[in-house]
């Protein structure tokens, strides 16, 4: 049997976890954060282009997702500001980083930015999270133990390794642009992590407190301003529906609370990194140029409702 090659990368322990951690490139740093059930390698396009244009790219897995070691805790807006933090201290990087934060790791990005201002250069959203008045239904630790005892469940009945890799594929094919973009991490990666119970304990748990991030990321915005420019890019693959217009307005509101840039990339679905990886690099690059005094900036304008 021909042995697969070791995965990039290496393994730092911040905050009681290992996290698998690869830095490539040099140049002014750059921290990727994917979204929920996403890896370091969804971000390869983009990394490369960023490495290409001069930049250090710093891309890490979240606990509980890629090879990551296990969560220890709920996951908490704070707390994975300063996990970021952490990870750059073990690094040794000292220069302010442009953060990029994708779907749910939107909270984390805008989250470090507000409590570290001096670690950060600029901000860029990819089709973040936006929840404008987060709300949940049951008490946060009820939600928290049926998460892990569904991922036990789950784990126990070997449905992670039987059914998890096709799973993450049919992902990825339901949030690109077109819903028929194949998924282009390599077989070997996705089955590394997609057949773990690991990696789905791990998704659960951070879904679980979805609205609770939500909600302490709006309390941070009352206590912490963003002095960082910041850039809010939202995919859009063409569909005129009122869905679709609702995101994009939902996503321009964001913007503008945040004195943010707003582009729209297009043709693209969710996973925007994986559509539009040169917009994503090229809003990356220009992310740390300020506005002018009062000005918001729009690439494309959401079409009216």
């Amino acid at each position: 049997m021909t042995r697969q090659p070791d995965p990039p990368g290496r393994f730092l322990r911040v905050d009681g976890v290992a996290l698998h951690t690869v830095v490539e490139g040099q140049g002014p740093p750059v921290v990727l954060s994917a979204g929920l059930a996403m890896a370091w390698f969804d971000w390869d396009e983009v990394a490369a282009l960023l490495v290409a244009a001069g930049r250090t790219v710093i891309r890490f897995d979240r606990p509980g997702h890629g090879l990551s070691g296990p969560a220890t805790a709920p996951p908490t807006a704070a707390g994975e500001a300063r996990r970021i933090a952490g990870l750059l201290d073990a690094l040794g990087v000292t220069d302010p980083v442009t953060v990029v934060g994708h779907s749910l790791a939107g909270f984390h990005a805008e989250a470090f930015a507000r409590l570290y201002p001096g670690r950060t250069a600029a901000l860029v959203l990819v089709d973040s999270s936006v929840e404008e008045t987060p709300r949940t239904l049951l008490p946060a630790a009820l939600r928290t133990g049926a998460a892990r005892a569904l991922g036990r469940a789950l784990t126990a009945a070997g449905l992670p390794a039987a059914l998890g890799p096709a799973a993450r594929r049919a992902a990825v094919r339901a949030s690109r642009a077109g819903r028929r973009a194949a998924d282009p991490a390599a077989p070997d990666l996705v089955r590394r992590c997609y057949r773990t119970g690991r990696v789905w304990r791990g998704i659960l748990l951070e879904n679980s407190r979805y609205p609770d991030t939500a909600a302490e990321l709006l309390a941070l915005r009352a206590r912490h301003p963003l002095p960082a420019p910041a850039t809010v890019l939202v995919g859009h693959d063409g569909a005129r529906g009122r869905a679709a217009r609702r995101w994009l307005a939902r996503q321009a509101a964001l913007a503008d609370r945040l004195g943010a840039r707003f582009e729209v990339a297009e043709p693209a679905g969710h996973l925007v990194m994986l559509d539009r990886p040169h917009q994503v690099a090229r809003a990356v690059r220009h992310a740390v140029a300020p506005l002018p005094p009062g000005r918001l900036t729009r690439a494309v304008r959401p079409p009216a409702a």
